[in-house]
This record gives C-alpha cells, sequence and structure tokens, in this order.
C-alpha cells in the first residue's frame, strides 16, 4: 500500500495550552472542528498522507499537551522529528512570549539540527487580536522558521502550513533520506521559477 510513498516523517506540534494545536491537527486530518475539544492528555498522535510537488509523503503527527505536567514525555517526544510546527494564539500574547521558552526546549532535546521549524499563528478568525501579524513574521525570520497565520476554525492556512513544512523537509539535503537511501528513490521536482506552492500568499517562506 505505502510502495508509493516517498518517505514517513515525524512532525510534532508544540506550543502553550489552549492555543488550538489539537484543533489545527484534527482540521488536517479530518476535515472537522470541534469548539469543546478537550485539553490534550499527553500526547495525540495521527497519520495522514499528502502529496506535495508529486512527492508522496506519510506523516506521523504527534501532538503534545501544552500544560507542564505533562512535561516528562519530552526527550523521546522530539527524537528523530524532521519538523516542529510551533503554534501561539494571535488573541492571546501571552502565548507569543513564551515562544522563545519552546524554542530552547526544542534546541535542548532535538536531535538534528537541520529540522525545519514552522510558526503559526492560530484562532485568525477571532476579532479580540493582541499579536499583529508583522510580529510573528518577524519573529520567524529571527529564528529562521516558516511562518503562517491559520484558522483550525474556518480552515485557513491549516493544509498550507502542513504542505509547506513538508516541502521544505523534502527540499533539505539529508533529512529524510537517510531512512531511504537505498531505495532507489527518485524526487519529483516541480518546474524551475515557480515560487510559492499553492498557498495563495498566505505563507511567507524566508
Amino acid at each position: 500500500m505505502d510502495e508509493d510513498v516517498l518517505t514517513t516523517l515525524k512532525i510534532l506540534i508544540i506550543g502553550e495550552s489552549g492555543v488550538g494545536k489539537s484543533s489545527l491537527l484534527l482540521r488536517f486530518t479530518d476535515d472537522t472542528f470541534d469548539p469543546e475539544l478537550a485539553a490534550t492528555i499527553g500526547v495525540d498522535f495521527k497519520v495522514k498522507t499528502i502529496s506535495v510537488d508529486g512527492n508522496k509523503a506519510k506523516l506521523a503527527i504527534w501532538d503534545t499537551a501544552g500544560q507542564e505536567r505533562f512535561r516528562t514525555l519530552t526527550p523521546s517526544y522530539y527524537r528523530g522529528a524532521q519538523g516542529v510546527i510551533l503554534v501561539y494564539d494571535v488573541t492571546r500574547r501571552d502565548t507569543f512570549v513564551k515562544l522563545d521558552n519552546w524554542l530552547n526546549e526544542l534546541e535542548t532535546y532535538c536531535t538534528r539540527n537541520d529540522i525545519v521549524n514552522m510558526l503559526v499563528g492560530n484562532k485568525i478568525d477571532k476579532e479580540n487580536r493582541e499579536v499583529d501579524r508583522n510580529e510573528g513574521l518577524k519573529f520567524a525570520r529571527k529564528h529562521s522558521m516558516l511562518f503562517i497565520e491559520a484558522s483550525a476554525k474556518t480552515c485557513d492556512g491549516v493544509q498550507c502550513a502542513f504542505e509547506e513544512l513538508v516541502e521544505k523537509i523534502i527540499q533539505t539535503p539529508g533529512l529524510w533520506e537517510s531512512e531511504t537511501q537505498n531505495k532507489g528513490v527518485k524526487l519529483s521536482h516541480r518546474e524551475e521559477g515557480h515560487g510559492g506552492g499553492a498557498c495563495g500568499g498566505y505563507c511567507s517562506v524566508l
């Protein structure tokens, strides 16, 4: 069944509790949204296969609890990850301020230095915004991350966030090929000069 899958990637979703990590994951994998979604306890895990630039990738997406009491899981959770989606809530400045803590944790536990990071400002459907888009973009650029704003509720930017992340991982030599190098994998490359992906201007890619 997986014969045409180029690679399996481990993707993490991290960020403070209540920023919408599980909602983003559910919207992406099941295309559903539950406003009453309970807080994640420990780790949730979903698998989805997507096609990016003609390359199929199977994503093993790990969604963690943002609460401190579940932090004991951390080291094993980060091990071997190729991509990380760091989420904050644009209506809660405190979740943006604490991004530095999450980046420190990522640097402490992550086993790869070429891991691809994507910053996502979630809940743009809400009106009581406390974090401006440019602030998110500036933070992402400072830390060499991809950036997008999204809404798990309206679906804006969600698919794009995962697709851009996977595309960047596939374009990063050595990040994923080690597991597949013996299979004679051929990458499908997009036409030269075609940029921006299918995002219609959502993403600001470095």
